[in-house]
């Protein structure tokens, strides 16, 4: 156990009282805080000493959906024509992406994402895991790559009959048992779906009850697009929604992704069950799709996250797409600057704590030591009434310095010191060369 106090830094803690110390310290000991605040000189000892140098301190950020496994794609062109709609990219792009990942591609796709997620100032991702070829053992590779970073993960295996039957569920339920037997709080686990229109009655049967018997929550896309909206229907008889409810898949625990052709009756199930739904900003965008309607959400009291969905590992991004959205879909300059910078800040944390036992999100003594330092000296007045200004158009654009994961220091001065960066670029490089040329 070591211990580490940070200095002359601008706290934004995001405690009960909304605290801003002008001049303050964060004083950890192993991985917990113990004390936030104008700590007297001398009073107590650390083995290392950080000077912010009156930049901004502030707790670790939370992913609440990332799809690790697809940072190869980046710069890859599927062959044939250009997919016009959203089930052409699934087929034409994604599942034959997944389908071509080896067990070490599994390990080095999310290990070069979470560098970049460290770097952003990201210290918890909640992903959702697919690899068809390699689909036994492959949430470990997952996890052997979160703690050579340091990062903590909520993992899942993407169950769905296109390419078997119930693919994924034995993993779910083996690695949600790892999990639980172990006393290590870095990793926890929910049992993933796809989507409503890739699973047929018996598989989400199977998916309901597995979940149910190990008392885990479920993650899986609901009405991304209108294809599984349609599909359910035209199969089912059902919404998206009333089918999940009628097997016990929605609760407290359980993540709703995206969630854009919902409606109002199925936000109100979703309030009514506590259940969570994860905004995608940016890739909803980039895929051509309608962006989630998260105003509506939070009318009908729905808890509300944001994730990045695999399309990039910065959340703070994220968080100023959503807002700019709803600007820009509802025609007023006048919504969601707020609820974006809340959504990110508070309920990602929220969503967060309902997964891992030991709380995060605050920097407040009992926390999880999950602090970052943005390369960030504010030259406008910082305090509770401006800060989202400052998190949405300056922290947005800066560096991360240092990002403290667990008590570690995962990120020193830009740099992932325990890690060799160039090695692992390089191995990466040569691994996507192969994955691209396995798709056909």
């Amino acid at each position: 156990m070591s211990s580490l106090l940070i200095t002359n830094g601008r706290l934004v803690t995001l405690d009960a009282d909304d605290r801003f110390v002008e001049n303050g310290c964060v004083y950890i000991d192993g991985n917990r805080i113990v004390d936030v605040g104008e700590i007297a000189p001398g009073s107590c000892s650390a083995d290392r000493t950080i000077d912010a140098g009156g930049r901004l301190v502030m707790p670790g950020l939370v992913n609440a959906h990332h799809h690790l496994y697809s940072t190869f794609a980046r710069g890859f062109t599927p062959p044939g024509p250009p997919a016009r709609n959203f089930e052409e990219n699934l087929k034409n792009l994604w599942w034959k992406l997944d389908s071509a990942l080896e067990s070490e591609d599994v390990y080095y796709s999310a290990l070069l994402a979470l560098m970049d997620a460290a770097r952003a100032g990201c210290t918890t991702v909640i992903d959702h895991h697919a690899s068809p070829s390699c689909s036994d053992g492959s949430l470990d590779q997952v996890e052997r790559a979160f703690r050579d970073v340091g990062l903590s993960g909520c993992l899942c295996y993407e169950v769905s009959d296109r390419n078997r039957d119930g693919e994924g569920i034995e993993e779910n339920e083996r690695y949600i048992r790892k999990c639980r037997e172990s006393a290590d709080d870095q990793m926890a686990a929910l049992f993933g779906m796809h989507a409503s229109m890739t699973l047929g009655a018996k598989t989400l049967e199977r998916c309901a009850a597995a979940a149910s018997d190990l008392d885990a929550g479920c993650h899986v896309h609901v009405a991304e697009d209108l294809i599984d909206v349609r599909v359910t229907a035209e199969r089912d008889g059902q919404s998206i929604m009333d089918r999940f409810a009628s097997v016990g898949i929605p609760g407290p625990k359980t993540i709703f992704v995206h969630g854009t052709h919902l409606e109002a009756r199925e936000m109100d199930l979703m309030h009514s069950t506590d259940s969570i739904l994860v905004s995608n900003p940016e890739s909803n965008m980039n895929n051509g799709l309608r962006v989630s309607p998260i105003l509506e959400f939070l009318r009908h009291g729905v808890t509300v996250g944001v994730g990045t969905d695999g399309i990039s590992s910065h959340l703070i991004s994220q968080a100023r797409a959503m807002y700019l959205h709803q600007r820009t879909d509802h025609r007023d300059p006048a919504l969601a600057f707020a609820e974006a910078s809340k959504i990110l800040l508070h309920n990602n944390r929220n969503i967060c704590n309902r997964l891992f036992a030991e709380p995060r999100g605050t920097l407040a003594p009992g926390q999880l030591a999950d602090v970052i330092i943005h390369d960030y000296i504010p030259f406008t007045p910082l305090n509770a009434n401006t800060f989202y200004g400052h998190l949405l158009f300056g922290l947005s654009f800066s560096r991360i310095r240092t990002t403290i994961a667990r008590g570690h220091v995962v990120v020193d001065d830009g740099a992932l010191p325990q890690l060799d960066e160039e090695a692992i670029r390089a191995r990466c490089a040569e691994r996507a060369t192969a994955i691209w040329a396995r798709i056909h």
